[in-house]
Formats: structure tokens, sequence, C-alpha cells
């Protein structure tokens, strides 16, 4: 699917985005032709509606997207987006009615409304086409939906044609797209390589665990992005029922959001040395499974009791963690759809991230509203240490209780690191559960796109 705005000067159709209290005005000051045809549809700037102007002979010469109320428009996003689906086929440039500053915002939601999952069948939709906006970047923008676009993609693929292989190909993809080096080690090598937690985990599939191993970039702060490639979690042992299965094709969304940050990275050419590690596997269950009470040693030395095989991201992510520190990167972060606790405290909508960067934090958030990837800070609350300290292992992989289960899978997973390491954890959902504007149901990035915008202050760029 080609990503593009169409470039400034190209013939186009004038679009007039106008607020609810913008609508009489501009009304007023129109031909009585169209100030009769106004009125006479109704059109009243409401977000998600739109209205086609023709000519006396018929032929459209204008159209009017309406963009609500200051109050509407804070409780979502992409609201030119939201009148797309209203506009007829067609190329249009937006003549006035948006301030300069969220510009490339909207024009980011229109190309994120066209897409579509046409893998398993077509979709001959025909989306209007935008003219880039005055001052906006038309390639930084196009980089910013082709990563969100793969994101979807890779999340919206079921696990039968999205396993440990074909996450690795895919990322294999993106390395030759990017003249990036990437390797993998898979089934036993993992032991040989003191990788052994991705390997029990992902022991019980007949399609191998791997830890796909991906650099880019030779000059520049380090950063190392570790995403967790779940491409299927029945719950193993700890069987998950059926009703809680039938979104874990997208517990790979934490590879699937580094591979899209990855790729901002590296279209954009950011000076940095990028490398992305995701342990790939699937938790099965077969006579080989890893049971409740196993006690499994890390690749860092650290002992972990099974208190339940359905938390097994975090147990892969803790060896991928590890070797990520062993590196000295300047900066670590993990993705991972790791708790359903997360989801309680924000919804769907928001990314919770854990970081100790107070000013990694401030720039994070102030990044977030620009890129509309809305995060929200949540903190490693270091009294709740002892919640994940079993007494007959170093660590417990799942605390019983039931409280603060987000944070205290973040408090595991920052064991994994070293104390100097600089180091965000973000417990995403991957998933637009609902149709919003730029965002159709399924697969979704989230924080991504906020810390992409966010690196240059953190790493000094």
């Amino acid at each position: 699917m080609i990503v593009a705005l169409a470039p400034a000067g190209t013939k186009a159709l004038p679009i007039h985005v106008l607020g609810s209290e913008d609508v009489a005005l501009w009304a007023g000051q129109q031909s009585d032709r169209i100030r009769t045809w106004v009125d006479a549809s109704g059109f009243k700037g409401a977000i998600g509606t739109a209205l086609m102007i023709h000519d006396a002979e018929g032929h459209p010469e204008a159209a009017l997207i309406g963009y609500g109320t200051k109050a509407a428009r804070k409780r979502d996003r992409f609201a030119v987006a939201a009148a797309l689906p209203k506009l007829a086929p067609g190329t249009y440039r937006i003549d006035s009615g948006i301030d300069p500053h969220h510009l490339e915002q909207e024009a980011l939601g229109w190309l994120l409304a066209c897409y579509s999952f046409t893998r398993y069948r077509e979709n001959s939709v025909d989306h209007a086409t935008l003219v880039t906006p005055g001052g906006v970047d038309a390639q930084r923008v196009s980089i910013l939906a082709e990563a969100e676009f793969l994101t979807r993609d890779l999340i919206n693929t079921p696990a039968s044609d999205m396993g440990p292989a074909e996450l690795e190909a895919a990322a294999r993809g993106l390395a030759e797209t990017h003249k990036a080096k990437i390797t993998a080690i898979t089934g036993e090598a993992l032991l040989k390589n003191n990788l052994p937690m991705i390997h029990t985990v992902g022991r019980a599939s007949d399609r191998a665990p791997r830890l796909i191993d991906m650099h880019w970039g030779t000059s520049g702060p380090k950063i190392t992005l570790v995403g967790k490639g779940v491409c299927f979690d029945t719950g193993g042992l700890n069987l998950k029922p059926g009703s809680s299965m039938g979104l874990m094709k997208k517990d790979m969304g934490g590879a699937a959001n580094v591979l899209g940050l990855a790729h901002m990275i590296m279209a954009s050419g950011l000076q940095v040395r990028l490398r992305v590690l995701i342990p790939a596997v699937e938790n099965s269950v077969s006579a080989n499974s890893f049971r409740p009470q196993d006690i499994l040693t890390s690749r860092k030395g650290l002992t972990v009791e099974i208190n339940n095989t359905d938390a097994e991201g975090r147990l892969v992510l803790a060896d991928a963690l590890t070797l990520a520190s062993e590196g000295e990167p300047d900066l670590i972060v993990s993705m991972a759809t790791l708790t359903g606790a997360a989801r309680v405290a924000v919804g769907p909508d928001l990314a919770p991230y854990f970081t100790d960067d107070d000013v990694a934090a401030t720039s994070l958030d102030l990044a977030a509203r620009r890129m509309a990837d809305p995060v929200w800070r949540l903190p490693f609350h270091e009294p709740y240490e002892a919640m994940i300290e079993p007494g007959i292992a170093d660590l417990d992989n799942a605390p019983s209780g039931g409280f603060a289960g987000s944070i205290t899978a973040a408090l595991f997973l920052r064991r994994f690191v070293s104390e100097q390491d600089r180091y965000m954890h973000f417990d995403i959902y991957g998933w637009q559960p609902v149709a919003a504007p730029g965002r159709p149901k399924g697969g979704a990035l989230q924080g991504a796109r906020a810390l992409f915008a966010a690196l240059p202050d953190m790493l000094d760029l």
C-alpha cells in the first residue's frame, strides 16, 4: 500500500475545515447559491461530517469538513480524518480552518484513515488523497504512517501465518530495507547461548522459539528496543478460557511496535546506534510444557518461581533485557502486551509506561501530546518489590493477591537491567477495540510515535 501525501502544488479541490461556531460566518461570506446549499444540507460543522460543494454545472468545486467544538476535539484525535469516508474520491488540499501547529497531526490522521488489512481479502475502497499542507514534512508523515501500517499488519495477521519464524521473516524484511544486520538464535541454540527462559517458554510448541537480534547505525547514542514476541499465548498449562484466548494473536504486539519504531528511526536516518531484540515464541501446551512451581534460572542468574505459566511474557523479556543491558546502551526500552492490570488501570487507549528518569518522562509526555499518541506514566513503586519475592526463589513470575499487577510486572522486568541503565517499559494493549478516526478496529501502534518524537531530547541528538 502506498502511504504518501500528494506533492504541494498538485491540482486539488479546496477543503474548508469549519468548527461548529464557524459555519454560519463562512456561509454568510459565500454566494447565495453556496449559502443556500449549506443551509439546505443541514451542515453544522460536527466532527465526522463533510459536504461537497458543486458549481453551477454540478461539478465538485470544494468541500467542507466539520471540526466540531474545542470541547469535542478534546475527546478524540484526528478530527479531519473522521470525515474522510464522507468525501468523494479525488485529491484535496486544506485551504483553511486548522492551526498550523496541528496540520502535521491532521495530515497523519488522514493517511492512517486510509489503512485496510488486505492480506485475506481485497479492499477496493478509493480513499481521497490529501495534498501536503504548507509547513508539513511529507516524508516524515509518510514514515510515521508506514510504521503504523507495518505494526497493524503484523498484529492483524493470525498466528497461523505469524509464528516465530514468520515474525523473524518480517524483521529480516525490515532489516533488508534499511541495510541493517540481523541474526537469530533458534531452538536448542538458545540454551547454548544462555537464553534459557526464552527456550523454556517456547519449547512446547512445534514452532521453534528464537531470539531475533537486529543492529543498525554506526554512530551516535546506543538505544536498544526489546519487544515481546509471543506469537500466540494459550496460557500454557494454566490454560486461558476461550474468551481470553480470542485476541492472543496480538500478544506479539510489543514486537510489532518496536519494529514500527525501528522503521521510524532507520527511515528518518536518526543518528543512533540501534539494536532491536525480539524473543519470539509460542506459549503452547504439550508434554514438555513448563509447569507451575517450576523454578527457572535466567540468563542473569536470578531464579524465578513459576506460579502461573500464563505470565510468560516477562520471562522471555527478562533474558532479552539482560542481553540488552550487557551491551551498555544509553537507553533500553521494552514494549509488551504484558498485563490485563494495565488495561483495568488506563483502558485500551492509553499506553502506560514506567521509568525512573524524570527528564525522559517529561520529554515523552510533551511528545505524546504533539504526536497524538497518548501515554501515561506509572511508578516503579519500590515498596511493592516484596510482592515479587517468593522466598523459595529470587523472583515470583505471578504474585498472588491480584494487586498492582502492571507495577509488579514492571518491577520484575527492571530486575534484569542494571541500576546504571536508563530504562523505560511500556505495557501496551496493541489493539483498537472500536473503530475511531484514523484508527480502524484491529492492531494498533501505541507509544512508539511519542517515543520517536522524544528521542532527540532524551539522547541529546
